[in-house]
């Protein structure tokens, strides 16, 4: 007699199955990352000026990081460039003011994509030891490649120019914007790392005291640098002081028809200056040592056209000092300059400065042929300008005056090497008449306000249609004035020729965050090479 044999279920023997995933909870499982990803892209753009709500940074970062622990680096790539996207199309939407959506939203994306290969490398490292650390290092890595490439650089958006109200700002002085950005971003992640902590603890009834200890680091570091760094801001008058005064003509309207008007543009800013000029007579306004004038203030070049020149020089003579004019200014050679003129009221032009960094499609048009493919608006940039070469530093009644020009502020070679070369206050004249009402004149102006504490320097921001500004060398606004008003703001500032740590050190704060960040993503790599083969 046989045995019969029972056909066993193979589910039994494997016992219980999990019930099946619907189709509705992977779709959730994909688009809650997703979503919350592109918000806290948003949430980080609210931090940013003309709002003063530098905190929402913190968390920003936090939700980013519950997006990517653990992910792959592919989802980290997606995840990166929708919390690339929700920070930067907000953040440039200026940069569409006149010229229409295209060039805004081509920018925007272009820009998210340094953000997404950030958010592939943060997903890799973030099963490593003290995860924030090199998350941080690796955010900044990006800043440094944005500001570089293409076309020079585009360093907008850096998180250290969220910060001009926040309690990190001191960390400017000691490192300049990586150190700055890097310590908001550490802080950030180290938050998410601590409710990350807690509720394993909470589930496991364990604390890994290590990595508990390394979150809250994390957190506390960051504070406690910023507050240790405190006593490097001061405005104490190292070198005495000088009544600077600096000048909004205004325009005759917003725009880029603007240009079109380029004399009533120069009338506007020699009638303020006169104007200035009466109320000093009348004791109602200090004698200023010297003037500042925005950048496009006189688009006429004085150097060919007598009546720009002798308005120029009535201004001059009216208020007794000497007045840095901005200038747009043919060669001998036919090349294109944006130029400060140093006109000194007896002397007449005496000195000039060249603007370096010029903005990318808007003073020069890259790849022409290329773009004039797919726009018809690169007409608009009929001629190129020209680079120049040397730094700007101006001797204007005994002060040195260093010079970095609107775009050029955004940039922390610009600006440093006028320090360096001696300036005792900094002045970055600017011309924002072309973004109308936008945020992009407070998001600028911020940026000054971080320069100031970075090389610890009273920096003036005289702008043609607002808002000018005086600002000390703590990075507190001293003065003001309203958009698309003719103004002056007349100012006693200190003078300071010390160096901070972050003016001295230069480059060498990024660089080694840099090489912290490729030690992460190398301990990642490796790590993830030596599991694939265990395997």
């Amino acid at each position: 007699m046989t045995a019969t044999t029972t056909p066993v279920d193979e589910s039994e023997q494997l016992g219980p199955q999990p019930a099946p995933v619907s189709r509705t909870a992977r779709l959730l499982r994909a688009l809650v990352p997703a979503a919350a990803a592109a918000l806290s892209g948003v949430l980080l753009y609210v931090s940013f000026p003309p709002r003063t709500l530098w905190w929402l940074a913190l968390p920003a970062f936090a939700v980013f990081a519950w997006c990517l622990h653990g992910r792959g680096w592919k989802a980290g790539l997606g995840l990166g460039y929708l919390f690339g996207l929700g920070f930067l199309l907000p953040l440039l939407v200026w940069t569409g003011v006149e010229v229409g959506p295209v060039p805004w939203l081509a920018l925007a994306a272009i820009e998210a994509m340094f953000v997404a290969l950030v958010g592939a490398g943060i997903a890799a490292v973030s099963r490593l030891p003290g995860y924030p650390l090199w998350v941080a290092a690796l955010w900044i890595t990006g800043e440094a490649a944005r500001a570089r490439v293409p076309f020079s650089g585009f360093p907008w958006g850096k998180i250290a120019f969220g910060q001009a109200d926040g309690v990190f700002l001191p960390l400017a002085a000691l490192g300049g914007t990586p150190v700055l950005g890097f310590a908001v971003v550490l802080c950030g992640f180290g938050l998410y790392e601590i409710v990350r902590q807690a509720l394993a603890a909470r589930g496991t009834g364990s604390v890994r005291r290590g990595a508990a200890a390394a979150a809250l680091l994390s957190v506390l570091v960051p504070v406690a640098g910023a507050f240790a760094a405190r006593p490097l801001v001061s405005d104490d008058a190292e070198d005495g002081t000088a009544t600077v005064a600096a000048i909004q003509g205004n325009v005759p309207q917003a725009g880029l028809e603007f240009n079109a008007q380029r004399r009533a543009v120069l009338d506007h800013h020699v009638r303020e200056t006169e104007r200035l000029a009466d109320r000093v007579k009348a004791g109602k306004a200090k004698q200023p040592d010297f003037v500042l004038w925005p950048e496009n203030s006189s688009d006429i070049d004085p150097f060919t056209n007598p009546d720009a020149r002798e308005a120029i020089e009535r201004a001059v003579k009216a208020i007794g000092a000497p007045i840095s004019v901005g200038g747009v200014v043919e060669s001998k050679d036919g090349k294109l300059f944006n130029e400060q003129i140093l006109w000194d009221p007896k002397k007449g032009p005496t000195d000039t400065y060249d603007k370096r960094q010029i903005q990318p499609f808007g003073e020069y048009i890259p790849l022409r042929d290329v773009v004039g493919f797919f726009s018809s608006d690169v007409g608009m940039v009929r001629q190129d300008f020209s680079r120049g070469t040397k730094p700007g530093v101006f001797t204007m009644a005994g002060t040195k005056v260093g010079l970095a020009t609107c775009y050029e502020a955004a940039f922390d070679w610009a600006v440093r090497d006028t320090v360096t070369h001696g300036a005792q206050l900094i002045s970055v004249p600017s011309n924002n008449a072309t973004f109308d009402r936008s945020e992009m004149t407070y998001q600028q102006l911020a940026m000054s306000r971080i320069r100031a504490v970075e090389h610890s320097r009273t920096v003036t921001v005289p702008v043609t249609s607002g808002v000018s500004a005086i600002i000390m060398p703590d990075g507190r606004v001293s003065r003001k004035t309203k958009w698309f008003t003719a103004d002056s703001l007349v100012e006693e500032v200190p003078l300071r020729s010390s160096q901070t740590p972050a003016t001295r050190s230069g480059t060498l704060p990024e660089g080694l965050i840099v090489l912290i960040a490729v030690g992460g993503l190398g301990w990642a790599v490796t790590g993830a090479v030596r599991a694939r083969r265990a395997r």
